[in-house]
């Protein structure tokens, strides 16, 4: 397949942007909000230069299929998926917590873990465990949302001593998290995956409610472990097969960055480039079980326009 040009950026007059890392987003001004995803991609807190064709239509489509999965376990802000890139949601007050759920001992909990930790965010974390080795319960290790550089860990309790949220918003958070985790590992077992960690955001909606926001279970926001050779891996002391963007983090850590002070953030070859965009579309087709059709258009930002003439 002959891949589309990236859309890196987009410039919509649709009212006030604000550029995340992965997404821009237009506030209409109504209570709603356009959030395209890009063809952007992070790694280590840092925006690479080298955008992903694909990637956004493979991130928003697959972030409508888990809020369509999760929206009885915990409502959502999605209103319209008007383009592949595209969402039209709720405008919520977002927490500003990040509220990540870990049932396997893997990436940056395991790199603590090897440094001889003990505990995460206030989680206690038993000896003798294996890299990728299964937790003995789901565990929420919370980080503070960062406007730049890392994001923090931070302990249950230093959220609500610090002012960050309240004891009530941070157990109904910490409770949708964990059930949304609960319907995600059920439905990526269906499909022979396992869900090893992943992240929650959410925001208070007009009507009160806290709403997820942003992405659900998506390969930016989620690490999956084939489930297939996993034990057989385990106990070989093996590295698992596994769908994320975790071979990104690989790669540019074997290139010498992890986003530390004075390292140089290596471009991706565009051989590199396109395993990316394949990896993505695998991780899409093994977790819906359909297959990707792509919007293959020369000029994406002009399809978006056409898209979202309806709004104005």
């Amino acid at each position: 397949m002959t891949l589309p040009p990236p859309l890196a950026t987009t410039d919509l007059d649709l009212g006030p942007k604000y550029q995340g890392k992965v997404r821009d987003t237009y506030d209409l001004g109504d209570g709603r909000l356009v959030l395209v995803t890009t063809d952007r991609i992070s790694a280590f807190d840092h925006v690479l230069r080298q955008a992903i064709p694909l990637k956004g239509q493979v991130l928003n489509r697959l972030a409508a299929h888990w809020f369509e999965r999760t929206g009885d376990v915990a409502p959502n802000h999605v209103l319209s998926v008007p383009d592949p890139n595209v969402t039209v949601g709720v405008k919520c007050e977002a927490l500003p917590i990040e509220f990540v759920v870990r049932g396997y001992l893997a990436g940056h909990a395991w790199r603590v873990y090897r440094g001889g930790g003990r505990e995460l965010c206030g989680e206690a974390l038993p000896d003798g465990l294996r890299e990728s080795e299964r937790l003995p319960a789901p565990i929420l290790t919370p980080a503070t949302k960062a406007e730049e550089g890392h994001d923090e860990d931070i302990r249950r309790a230093d959220i609500v001593a610090r002012g960050l949220l309240d004891q009530e918003t941070l157990d109904e958070a910490a409770a949708l998290a964990l059930a949304l985790f609960q319907r995600g590992t059920e439905i990526a077992t269906e499909r022979g995956l396992l869900l090893v960690d992943t992240k929650y955001e959410f925001g208070r909606a007009p009507d009160g409610r806290l709403h997820v926001i942003d992405e659900v279970h998506t390969p930016d926001s989620s690490r999956y472990y084939y489930a297939e050779g996993y034990e057989e891996r385990l106990s070989a002391g093996e590295p698992q097969r596994q769908l994320s963007k975790e071979f990104v983090r690989e790669w540019l850590m074997d290139h010498g960055f992890q986003g530390r002070s004075g390292e140089a953030l290596p471009d991706l070859p565009p051989s590199f480039v396109e395993e990316v965009s394949a990896r993505y579309v695998e991780l899409y087709e093994t977790v819906t079980g359909e297959s990707f059709e792509p919007d293959l258009s020369p000029e994406p930002e002009a399809r978006i326009r056409y898209a979202l003439e309806a709004l104005s």
